[in-house]
């Protein structure tokens, strides 16, 4: 048998927790770096739900432009003043700039892993908070680490915050933030009797009809696109993806296991033409459990998003094309309500009809193949590529395709 536990000492007695010095002195060192009336700039990832009021009073003390990542988005970017969009390959240009543009990055939060996207060189300091001690520094080197859930942290850091800001880099970040917004709102204007409909404005439709507290999910590649840049989140809305591990096909799945666990409320599923057709039988599924879901089919018969990289690393675009059936007759084949839409004129009722619907629908959404996804910054490199992807096009007889171009993205 064991010796007893011998009793616990008196809480008074025991000396300071290590951990707990620690964690003070890293707090007293980044209200250092931050008290030092300097640009500021915060970038938000998931790690920062729950912690929407005190981001907010955060931003407000420091004068921050707030920058997310995707998986930050539901959690930072509703009733926020001080966001300026998300960065990334798929994210705002003034999200982009914001990070570059400043003398303290202050990361909440995130394992944000795309190098290319933060600051390079010694000109900008890095600080980061992160629950996981060993996510501190694995993205970027940072100059200070604080390892602490980000809630507690701000709210620990909020008293050691000193003296007043200037608000000159927010207002600058805020102007390019909506510059960036209206340039992207254009792009989902539709104009009806060309028979061709822009993604976005499918995707701006069904944010503007979807339920409060709709759950979405969505595929990779260009459904994360137009569900980063047009679905508005409220707090109570729910944005879910293969974010981490980019998994084709991810998103109807994810919808039938929502609609399962939360049966009141609404589920819709942006999905790509490429990843519906990968596990298209579990659309059997909706009608077997008699499941509401509506499932949007981004429907431009194409592998989009690959095509996209051939194109942009010079390469022709091979194996990408999909040739794919009506959906919405395939979905009435099964017991489930189709809607196909083939005009913009057709959009909002179509949306609002789906939504409306007492049961699962699927809409196909006949939407444009040659819809340029543009970054948030060219490199030379990129566009290098591109060239090379037009003359190569032309030579091969497929100028065609330069023109469809053309026509979709500079003569709008």
């Amino acid at each position: 048998m064991s010796p007893p536990a011998p009793a616990p000492k008196a809480r008074s007695l025991q000396p300071p927790s290590p951990i707990v010095t620690a964690a003070r002195r890293e707090l007293d060192e980044l209200a250092c770096l931050l008290n030092a009336k300097i640009r500021v700039t915060i970038l938000c990832g998931s790690g920062c739900a729950g912690a929407h009021d005190e981001l907010i009073t955060l931003a407000e003390r420091l004068k921050a432009p707030i920058v997310h990542a995707m998986r930050g988005k539901e959690h930072v970017e509703w009733d926020n003043p001080y966001d300026v969009g998300m960065t990334g390959l798929i994210g705002f240009s003034s999200g982009y700039y914001a990070m570059l543009d400043c003398d303290v990055l202050l990361m909440l939060g995130t394992d944000f892993p795309y190098r290319q996207f933060y600051p390079e060189g010694d000109t900008v300091r890095i600080a980061q908070v992160d629950i996981r001690a060993e996510n501190i520094g694995r993205r970027v080197q940072v100059d200070l680490g604080v390892v602490g859930e980000v809630r507690a942290t701000i709210q620990a850091l909020l008293p050691l915050l000193v003296g007043e800001r200037d608000g000159a880099h927010l207002a600058k970040a805020q102007e390019h933030y909506a510059k960036a917004r209206a340039g992207l709102d254009r792009l989902a204007v539709g104009t009806p009797g060309k028979g061709l409909i822009h993604p976005q404005q499918i995707a701006k439709a069904i944010s503007d009809h979807a339920a409060e507290d709709a759950i979405f999910t969505c595929d990779v590649g260009l459904p994360t696109v137009w569900a980063a840049r047009y679905l508005k989140v409220n707090g109570k809305r729910r944005l879910m993806g293969s974010f981490w591990h980019g998994s084709m096909a991810n998103a109807l799945a994810q919808t039938i296991g929502a609609q399962k666990a939360f049966p009141r409320r609404q589920v819709i599923s942006l999905s790509g033409d490429g990843g519906f057709t990968m596990l298209m039988g579990d659309l059997l599924s909706l009608s077997q459990l008699k499941l509401p879901i509506k499932v949007v089919v981004f429907n431009n018969g194409a592998l989009g998003f690959i095509e996209l990289e051939q194109k942009a690393t010079g390469f022709l675009d091979t194996g990408t094309e999909l040739r794919n059936p009506n959906f919405a007759l395939l979905a009435e084949a099964v017991g489930i309500r189709g809607i196909r839409l083939e005009d913009a004129s057709e959009v909002r009722e179509g949306i609002t009809a789906a939504l409306a619907h007492d049961g699962p629908v699927l809409i196909d959404a006949v939407v444009n193949r040659t819809e340029l996804v543009m970054p948030p910054s060219l490199t030379l490199e990129m566009t290098k590529g591109f060239s090379l992807y037009m003359v190569k096009a032309i030579i091969n007889g497929r100028g065609d395709e330069i023109l469809d171009l053309a026509k979709t993205n500079l003569w709008r």
